[in-house]
């Protein structure tokens, strides 16, 4: 019996190692990754452009694949796509859009056409579906395998209608996003070969070699670090150095990136470059010769730009590349890695403001990198909130926005694919607004410290990993403590909404019974503010029994008493507190507001008002 027990034991120890080793694993997802390099020659004249691309595309993945896919965003810009069609027919169009797609003529449209793809040197065949290309790999590719797509290309660039395009509404020659073939995401989920409809990307991280030649007498601001700056000027020089003199007609503009996942451009013969340093990056600034107004404003803007900068790396996280450019073009705006396409003809309010929010994309689209189309709230909402922060931390403004649309019975839940909401409205507030209300109000629920310290840590823990919800969640229940699998499945999986109210206040020998009611279906902690009529202030926190804990107490100038928990399946529950009635002043539930309650109407008791809502028994 000695002789065969060390063999079992030595069995059941490996066995449990290796699926030790395998539940390990599983924490961190494995990512692909493309590695593009292209050159592209601009006809400014036709405004064409005609490409070589090379992708080293490394599979990291468990999966053997025997396609692949490509966006062709281009194509998105013709009358009767997908886009077009889309735009036609929703009840709310974006008025930038609306039928403008429809009207373009044939020397207008967007297109892309492949003249030849190869697969580690061996050709694939290919079809052509609105946006997407989808090719057949003459061999697979393999598990933990890398192999060498070359591609040949032109395009048409269209007018500009939705970020990309030429000659824009303020007169930018060219916006150049989402302009070149860009492979499809494969994750963990799939492939992700959704066509361009209207919003959000997703794309690998990658190094990026791009050269770009066009016409000498425009400047081009963008993704990446220019490499030959000393043979094209046009302020990339630094001071001191001696631009090399040429008299050719083009200029060829080499550009690196390294680990982003997009790559955009802007041009024009007009523009204006400027400089400023923060924090060890170096800020570009490329707008239109204007009106003094316009350069003022964008003087004004290179000033005092850096404060954000400075403010994001402090409270989310360091800027992770040495090199920023704000680029006049695009539509409002968009953004890039490294770069935003914005408008800039505007009130220096607007610019700031613009500037700013595209600014805060490079955390949260740029460098986490969540798949946007997923979950466009965790990119667009995080961005609202963090800028509402820093412009001093009101948000009451997205909460009236919510409210709205709840009343008007628009909301969708949070998670749906972009292009899928049935509305733009309800895909703005799902996204921007409701996004931000998620943040604003998890600090209510696991306190603002503790959010706060989740934010920084979520962006050190998955900054270039493209993170979902259930990663985010888990960084917050990591540092609260508490469980917040039910606030994200409420919140973010479906419409149900807050209403809490103060049902019923009766005085009971000597103490004070106040019922409360779950009037809404998503259950949620309370924090209970009685104020009397000395100054005294009293918090009673009735936490969920969801969250097996509590959050810290917030406030150290008021009493803060913790009741036990509230079953989320009772609609009601009683406080008791040691008081009487006649002493009472207000009694208010979420006095900080955070909470999304819909009808705060009923969330209060005032002995100086009518309290239609509260029923007054004394015993």
């Amino acid at each position: 019996m000695r002789t065969l027990f060390l063999p079992i034991f030595l069995l059941i120890v490996l066995f449990c190692w290796l699926f030790s080793m395998k539940a390990h694993a599983q924490t961190e997802r494995w990512q692909q990754r493309a590695d593009y390099t292209m050159d592209i020659v601009m006809n400014t004249e036709n405004h064409t452009f005609t490409g070589k691309q090379k992708i080293v595309y490394f599979n990291n993945s468990p999966d053997t694949l025997n396609k692949v896919f490509y966006h062709l965003y281009y194509n998105a810009f013709q009358p009767n796509s997908a886009m077009d069609m889309r735009s036609r027919t929703i009840e709310d169009p974006d008025r930038r859009v609306k039928d403008r797609i429809f009207k373009l003529k044939p020397n207008e449209i967007g297109n892309q056409k492949i003249n030849s793809l190869k697969i580690n040197g061996a050709n694939a065949t290919y079809k052509i579906e609105g946006t997407i290309l989808e090719v057949n790999l003459p061999k697979s590719i393999l598990p933990k395998s890398k192999v060498t797509l070359d591609m040949e290309f032109e395009a048409q660039i269209p007018n500009q209608i939705r970020r990309t395009g030429k000659n824009n509404a303020e007169g930018i020659s060219y916006s150049m996003a989402q302009w070149y073939p860009k492979l499809c995401h494969y994750d963990y989920q799939g492939w992700h070969a959704n066509p361009y409809i209207a919003r959000e990307f997703y794309g690998y991280f990658g190094e990026f070699e791009v050269k770009i030649t066009i016409d000498s007498s425009f400047v081009i601001g963008g993704t990446g670090y220019l490499q030959n700056p000393l043979e094209i000027g046009k302020g990339y020089e630094k001071a001191g150095q001696k631009v090399k003199k040429s008299n050719s007609k083009t200029n060829t503009w080499h550009f690196k990136a390294q680990n982003v996942h997009d790559f955009a451009w802007g041009a024009d013969q007009d523009y204006l470059h400027t400089t400023t340093e923060v924090d060890g990056v170096l800020l570009r600034f490329f707008f239109q010769k204007g009106n003094d107004k316009v350069k003022a404003n964008w003087e004004k803007l290179r000033q005092n730009i850096g404060k954000g900068l400075q403010f994001l790396n402090k409270n989310y996280g360091q800027y992770p590349y040495k090199e920023y450019a704000f680029v006049q073009g695009g539509d409002g705006g968009m953004e890039y890695p490294m770069c935003t396409l914005m408008n800039g003809n505007g009130e220096y309010g607007g610019l700031f403001g613009t500037a700013m929010h595209e600014l805060i994309h490079s955390w949260y689209q740029g460098v986490l990198a969540t798949n946007e189309a997923l979950y466009a709230w965790m990119d667009e909402g995080f961005n609202t909130y963090v800028g509402d922060e820093f412009d001093g931390g009101n948000h009451t403004d997205t909460y009236g926005a919510y409210f709205d649309i709840v009343k008007a019975g628009k909301e969708e839940a949070m998670d749906i694919h972009a292009d899928h909401f049935n509305t733009n409205r309800a895909y703005s507030v799902g996204s921007y607004v409701k996004g931000s209300i998620f943040l604003n109000q998890l600090s209510y629920v696991i306190g603002k410290k503790n959010l706060d310290k989740g934010m920084l840590q979520y962006y050190n823990t998955w900054k270039f990993k493209h993170p979902n919800t259930n990663d985010f969640i888990r960084v917050m229940e990591n540092v609260s403590g508490l469980e917040l699998d039910w606030y994200k499945e409420y919140f973010v999986n479906t419409t149900y909404t807050i209403d809490y109210a103060i049902k019923n206040v009766k005085q009971a020998d000597n103490q004070l019974q106040i019922t409360l009611e779950r009037k809404g279906k998503m259950p949620m902690p309370l924090e209970v503010l009685v104020e009397y009529k000395d100054g005294r202030k009293e918090m009673y926190y009735i936490p969920l029994d969801l969250m097996r804990g509590e959050k810290p107490n917030e406030d150290d100038k008021i009493t803060r008493m913790i009741k036990p928990d509230w079953t989320w399946t009772y609609p009601s529950y009683r406080l008791d507190i040691n008081a009487d009635l006649k002493n009472i002043d207000k009694i208010c539930i979420d006095k900080s507001q955070k909470m999304a309650d819909v009808d705060r109407n009923n969330n209060f008791y005032n002995a100086d008002e009518k309290n239609e809502t509260i029923f007054i028994e004394k015993k």
